[in-house]
């Protein structure tokens, strides 16, 4: 029996994989789709029967008469052909198919293995919030894009992260359950488990306020490194009353809070990994922490150099996946930290 339930675990966790690579897929092209301005083309929102494009021409006119009728057009795009609009209309239907098609990848398998009796009872509530979340994410992802289609052709800034967030949280709570599943608790945790939490939780905050950075896009201002415009701190950081606004709707202070909590996270990984060094870990989580340090010194060059190219589309977008790859790490060496004390 235990060898069953250990096959069935192994086969719903590499499902919960699968779905984690489409979600990391998701959050790429949705930076993509940000960045090339594309993300307002889609003005009508039809969570079923809008996975069809347009066929013919007629129904490219119709779409396009549709996308005039809002602000991003007639205040920005008024001199947008049907051949310009098509090219950005392609990006948002294919994150809106990839999202569509996320949801099958997830509720058809769950149905099956549920049928079949291979989830656990334990893991039943941990899928029906996987599908909650999933859910929410649809309707919140149509929810930023309406802020957008009101007076002013820019997503809400704090919409746009809520959704990058939300998307966050569920690549990561898959993820979590995906390694639980392979690599069930074997013993108490390690003494640096606690500081891999940590770790953890600071690049989610850091990714936060990158959704801020973009939402403001505010990486267009102060292209330059470590100064700011000269400065160490620039002017008008807290020009905004209240107070809480600059951290939000002011473009030099999330610029400057975003290098600040990256120029941490590098800081306490590097600790991480000096520590590491004088600890006797198992080579499978030395190479783990190994990896860590390589791909957050790749991520911190990216995003350098993202900022001082004025965001190019290839560097952002690879910018906001390395950010995820970082994130991914972390998970797994919090996880095997917390729950391999017996293998030292």
């Amino acid at each position: 029996m235990n060898s069953i339930v250990s096959s069935s675990n192994r086969t719903i966790a590499i499902w919960l994989l699968i779905c984690c690579a489409t979600i990391f897929a998701m959050v790429i092209l949705g930076g993509a789709t940000r960045l090339t301005g594309s993300g307002l083309s889609m003005v009508v929102w039809k969570p079923i029967m809008g996975i069809l494009p347009p066929f013919n021409q007629t129904d490219w006119e119709i779409a396009f008469q549709q996308y005039q009728q809002f602000p991003e057009y007639q205040l920005r795009n008024f001199h947008m052909n049907l051949t310009e609009f098509k090219s950005i209309f392609w990006f948002e239907y294919a994150h809106r198919l990839l999202g569509r098609g996320i949801g099958i990848i997830f509720i058809i398998p769950m149905l099956i293995f549920i049928f079949k009796g291979m989830v656990t009872r334990p893991l039943v509530p941990k899928l029906i919030i996987m599908f909650i979340l999933g859910g929410l994410q649809g309707l919140l992802g149509w929810y930023m894009v309406k802020s957008g289609l009101v007076d002013n052709p820019h997503v809400s800034q704090y919409r746009l992260t809520a959704h990058f967030g939300l998307a966050v949280v569920i690549y990561g709570y898959m993820f979590w359950v995906a390694i639980g599943l392979l690599y069930p608790n074997k013993g108490q945790k390690h003494s640096l488990a606690n500081f891999s939490i940590i770790i953890t939780c600071l690049i989610f905050i850091t990714m936060l306020s990158g959704g801020f950075v973009a939402g403001l896009r505010a990486g267009l201002a102060y292209n330059t490194f470590p100064l700011m415009a000269g400065q160490w701190i620039p002017d008008g950081i807290l020009s905004m009353e209240p107070m809480w606004r600059n951290l939000f709707e002011n473009i030099p202070t999330v610029q400057f809070d975003h290098r600040v909590l990256a120029t941490l996270v590098f800081l306490i990984i590097t600790a991480l990994w000096i520590m590491a060094q004088r600890t006797k870990f198992p080579s499978q989580i030395r190479w783990g922490i190994n990896i860590f340090l390589i791909a957050m010194l790749i991520q911190v060059t990216l995003g350098i150099s993202t900022l001082l190219l004025q965001v190019p589309v290839i560097l952002a977008v690879a910018h906001q996946g390395g950010a995820l790859v970082l994130f991914t790490i972390a998970l797994f060496v919090s996880h095997t930290l917390l729950n391999k004390k017996s293998q030292f």
